[in-house]
Formats: structure tokens, sequence, C-alpha cells
């Protein structure tokens, strides 16, 4: 339980991020609301603001039940620093918010959005490192694993919680973060 605890905080956020924001972002293009608030002077930011700041209040909830219900079904190891693996959380977090974004950002509608979400979530839930463990995986799972968003963002939860090495994995959400954020604000459509 000490190595997936925080591989199932990472996919919590994950499934907030790349299903719900999403849907959320291309249902609303769809209902002609985004249209309305551009309308309105609205700002993209503000409205990738509010998406990030909603993933952000439902992945912390979602991430204090999760804790709870391990900790009364489990024996497992407290964080090694609580003040890291908030920090982590957090970062983790941005990370899947901007890819989220992206992927609203360019599905044309909800249901397109919402089934790409679950496309990746799925892969990443059973290949990303929160499933089976790496060591049981064939050589082309294994490869497949090292280019999902979630691998890298258990290794740098698992860092902070067990003090292991995530090596360039901080780097690579946060270019997730990065390219996926100016990627979204680049192609966000309005209608």
């Amino acid at each position: 339980m000490d190595y997936y605890v925080p591989a199932y905080l990472a996919l919590v956020v994950a499934s907030v991020c790349v299903i719900s924001i999403p849907t959320h972002l291309a249902g609303n293009r769809e209902r002609g609301v985004l249209k309305r608030y551009h309308a309105s002077s609205v700002s993209v930011w503000a409205v990738a603001g509010a998406e990030v700041v909603v993933a952000f209040a439902l992945s912390t909830v979602s991430a204090v039940l999760l804790l709870v219900a391990a900790t009364l079904a489990y024996d497992f190891a407290a964080p090694q620093s609580v003040l890291g693996v908030a920090g982590a959380f957090v970062y983790v977090t941005a990370g899947f918010a901007a890819l989220g974004l992206l992927l609203g950002a360019v599905l044309p509608t909800a249901r397109a959005a919402q089934a790409a979400g679950m496309l990746i979530w799925f892969v990443m839930l059973f290949i990303g490192g929160a499933g089976p463990p790496p060591e049981v995986m064939t050589g082309g799972m294994q490869s497949i694993l090292e280019v999902t968003p979630l691998w890298h963002a258990v290794k740098v939860l698992q860092d902070a919680w067990l003090g292991l090495d995530a090596g360039l994995s901080w780097l690579i959400v946060g270019a997730i973060c990065v390219v996926s954020a100016a990627l979204s604000l680049r192609f966000f459509r309005w209608e």
C-alpha cells in the first residue's frame, strides 16, 4: 500500500482533470455558454482559471476521501514530508488540469471530450503505474508506460511520499503543464 497510495492520488487527479474538465468545457461550447462568456468580455484566462480552481477543489476533496478510506482499511507508511506531498499534489494537479484544458479546448463536443478523456484515463489506469506493477508488464507495455503522464505523476508523488528518486519525471510533468497550457490557450475556441 505504501507504493499504491501515492499512485492512487495521482489517478484521482487524472480522473478529475482528464475526464471532467474537457467534458465540461466542450459541453459549455456546445450549449453556447462560452460564446455568451466571450460576448460578455470574459477572458479565456478567467474561463481556464475557473476550470482549474474547480479541478483543484474536486481533486483535493477526492484525495482526502481516498486517504481517509485508505487509513481506515490499510496499514501504510505516512509520508516522509506532508508539505512535500502537498506540493507534489499541487504540481501534479496543475499538470493534469492543463492537459484537461487542452483536450477541452480542441475537442468539438462534450461526447468527443468525454470519449477521449475516458480513453486516455483507462490507458493510464492500466499502464500508467497505478495498476499492475511495471515489473510484470511486457516490454511493449513498459514502453507505453514511460510515455503516459500518469507514470510521471505517480513517480513525482512517490518521490515526495516515499523518498524515491523521480528523476526526470518532475521536469516531464512540468513540461506537460506548460506545453498543454500554452496550446490550450492558443487553440481555445469560443464556439
